[in-house]
Formats: structure tokens, sequence, C-alpha cells
């Protein structure tokens, strides 16, 4: 092994619909927008990560942003492709790591397709990865957590990320009963768009959107401790001319609350196909939150209301996902539950 580890670097990858994280050494090296600028004309990369970000919705015919994935699978191949490529030289030009072959663990929504989880394999492939292996997100999730997965007895993890919101019940190093919805970070966005459009009259582009998500987005209509009202500028529909709206939490309450209805809908269904004895520990233990979307306020009080049983918020939640398939890479021949 001695100098055949030297020349194989190790990566583990977070893809996700909204931010790709990359561990390397045990550290998150890049944290970025999963998004790409790409040339028309040439279809040369022009920027990648939050330097493509700030270009979203802004670009001329010359230059396209993609997000090159959309619902937590791979939308646009060669967009993926450049992305982790891209993404994997920004720790070179940091670290500069020699990489003649890289041995790199990938995590997939539990819900993939066979033809999904080749997109990712094949991607992964083309940038680089000699040693491909896939983990499924939930279980990323509760290694990230810390969670026991080989423990016999049931976790349960909710990973609401920016495409889809993955639920899972776990035992025995296995997925024993799971369910993954496309409503997510995006859907919130897109439901913030709509409702400023129908509610105020006012046109909001994406980023826009995502921006009051961060500010004053809640579960519910009434908060310990309110966040200040976020203050929207954008053109009037009717007239075009310029207007400024204030924006409450719990308008944006109201306006998340079919969707994070049909989250709950999923996790019912979830809990009704458990076993009764996982049931029985996950009662006693609590439900986690992971993801991005575990940082709405007040959205573990909802969900522990509406369910009857706690729910934790899994500390720093953006990266519980990067963080459990960082230890998988670590432990790469003793989980049965990696797929090659």
């Amino acid at each position: 092994m001695g100098m055949f580890s030297f020349f194989t670097q190790e990566l583990a990858i977070d893809l996700g619909t909204a931010n790709t994280i990359i561990i390397y050494n045990d550290k998150i090296v890049v944290d970025e927008p999963s998004i790409v600028a790409i040339d028309q004309a040439s279809g040369k990369l022009i920027a990648i990560g939050e330097k493509a970000r700030q270009m979203h919705g802004k670009t001329h015919e010359h230059i396209k942003t993609i997000r090159p994935l959309r619902d937590g699978v791979i939308a646009d191949f060669n967009a993926a492709e450049q992305m982790i490529r891209g993404m994997i030289k920004m720790i070179n030009t940091k670290n500069r790591i020699f990489t003649p072959s890289l041995r790199m663990v990938v995590c997939i929504p539990s819900g993939s397709t066979e033809v999904e989880i080749r997109a990712v394999r094949d991607s992964s492939e083309h940038a680089g990865g000699r040693d491909v292996y896939m983990i499924y997100e939930p279980m990323a999730a509760s290694l990230g957590i810390g969670i026991d997965v080989e423990a016999p007895e049931g976790s349960m993890v909710v990973d609401i990320g920016g495409g889809t919101t993955e639920i899972a019940v776990i035992a025995l190093g296995g997925i024993v009963c799971n369910k993954s919805v496309r409503i997510a970070g995006d859907g919130f966005t897109a439901d913030i768009q709509a409702y400023m459009r129908h509610q105020h009259n006012i046109k909001i582009g994406e980023r826009t959107a995502e921006d009051i998500k961060i500010a004053v987005g809640s579960a519910l209509p009434d908060l310990e401790t309110p966040p200040a009202d976020f203050i929207v500028r954008g053109p009037n529909l009717m007239t075009a001319l310029p207007i400024e709206v204030p924006v409450s939490y719990q308008e944006i309450a109201h306006c998340l609350d079919k969707s994070i209805s049909k989250i709950e809908t999923a996790i019912l269904g979830v809990l009704e196909q458990t076993p009764p004895e996982l049931y029985a520990d996950i009662v006693q233990k609590g439900i986690y939150l992971a993801g991005g979307g575990a940082l709405l306020r007040g959205l573990d009080k909802r969900l522990t209301d509406k369910i009857n049983i706690p729910f934790h918020v899994a500390e720093d939640p953006l990266h519980a996902v990067a963080r459990g398939t960082g230890i998988a890479l670590k432990n790469v021949d003793k989980f049965p539950f990696l797929m090659r």
C-alpha cells in the first residue's frame, strides 16, 4: 500500500443541487454553490461556484449560467463534469495535490434510478475519479450527525437539501424504509417568487428569493425571536416602475405552508412503513433534521407539534451530509452500504 497510497488521493464529495462540498484530509476544502458559467460560443468554462452565482440572472447572450443538478440528480451532464473537475482543481491550487488517481465517495439521493446513478458515476470518472463509490444521502447525513448506523436500533433522518428531501429510517448499517420527495430548498425559493408576484405584484429573481428565505424564512407564523422585515426592491409587474416591499416572516411562513405540509405527509408515510420495534426506538430518540432546509426558523417545533415525536436539528446541518461522506471515505473497506 505504501507507495500506492502516496499516489492515490481521496476525496469525499457532497454533490448537492444547491451547494457542492468537497472534503480532503478531513477538512472541508471546497464549499461552493453548484453552478457554472459557460461561454455560449466556445463551450469554455468562465466561472464556477460563488463567482458563477454572482452572474446568475445577470448574464448577456454570450454567457450562460447553468445549475447542472436539478432535484438532486444530474440534469446537464457536460456542465456537471466541468463543475466537478473545476472544483477538484480548486483544491489543487490550495493544496498542490498530485493526482494521478483519485478515490472518491460521492453521495446521491436515495430515490435515484439506475440511470441517475450512472450519470453521477460517469461524471465523476470523467473528472478524474478512478475508484468511485456512492453513498445514499440519508446514510451520509446519519454518519455526519454522529449516529451509530450499524447499531441494532432505529434512527430516523430527514435531510432537506436543495432539490430533494430525503427521509429514511436506518438500522444495522442499512436503509429500512425511505422516501425521497422533490420538495426542498429550491421549491421554497420558487414558492417565495410566486408569492411575491401574486401578493405584491413584484417580480424577483431566484437569488433575491433565496435572500428572502435566508433573512425571514420561517415555518411558523409566530416565533419567539422574530427576524426583522426584509426590504425587497424590484419592478412593479403592472407599471414596471420600481417598488419597495417590506416582507415579514409571517408572510413567508404562510407562503411555505403548503410545501412544508407535503414534507410532513412524506415523513408520516415513512413512519407508517416503519417496523414497530424500530418505531419505538425513533419515538424515544427523536428524529434528526439535516440539510439547509433544517435552518428554516421554527421548522423543528412545527414538525414536533404535528408528528408528536421530538425533532432535533443537527449541529451545522448544512455540512452533515458532507461530513458523513468524509467518514464513509475513511471506512470504504468496512462499510457494506457503499456502492461501487
